[in-house]
């Protein structure tokens, strides 16, 4: 199933749970790690734009997965520049470490799904306030899981997805505060500088079964 309506995107990342964070030094691993990422069943992953080369690698992969469901996204944009550019590469959906209005807008007026980053209550509001469909906890390892039932106090309708000390061994934690979603950056592709991407794959696979044994 090909997704491009807004709504099928967030209801996608929303139901897989998890979103791939790749941030490497090289081409090479970056792709690499994907594809095993990709391989080892996990759907949604976002490329970060502190990678010079992350417009080549969202058009190449986009490109290469086009006729799937598999979801690729852009991060740490943190203007409405870089959004478009991110847009224009093929990027289904956008992710900033904190809320920035005019990308937001730029998200608005083309039914890109925007997730920005925030720490408190007011910024969740701010975010939420914006047009944004799901917030990202950012960093979440300075808090834990209680974060989660922090911000849904008194927001229980915010769509939260912390990013940031997310590994499998704590995943259940995340999601039974209340996570709708959960980023995950190097721990999932660390032995990618080993250059052993079957590692990743199967780590990956371990995910995938964590949230379908969560789900069950």
């Amino acid at each position: 199933m090909i997704l491009n309506n807004k709504e099928e995107i967030l209801q996608s990342i929303k139901a897989n749970k998890i979103v791939a964070i790749i941030r490497t030094d090289s081409y090479e691993k970056a792709e690499k790690s994907a594809v095993a990422i990709i391989e080892g069943g996990i759907k949604v992953l976002e490329f970060s734009y502190t990678m010079k080369f992350v417009n080549s690698l969202i058009k190449e992969l986009t490109d290469r997965y086009k006729a799937t469901d598999i979801l690729i996204g852009a991060g740490t944009v943190l203007d409405p520049e870089t959004a478009r550019n991110a847009y224009d590469s093929g990027s289904k959906f956008i992710i900033s470490p904190y809320l920035n209005l005019e990308t937001a807008k730029m998200c608005l007026r083309y039914r890109i799904p925007y997730i920005p980053g925030a720490m408190t209550v007011k910024e969740t509001a701010d975010c939420m306030e914006a047009g944004a469909d799901i917030v990202k906890v950012f960093p979440s390892e300075l808090f834990g899981p209680a974060i989660i039932k922090a911000i849904k106090g008194p927001l229980p309708q915010a769509c939260l997805m912390p990013t940031g000390g997310v590994n499998i061994e704590n995943i259940d934690a995340w999601l039974d505060a209340g996570s709708e979603a959960v980023g995950i950056g190097r721990n999932l592709f660390k032995t990618a500088d080993q250059g052993d991407f079957d590692s990743i794959k199967l780590l990956a696979q371990k995910y995938v079964n964590k949230i379908a044994e969560y789900g069950a």
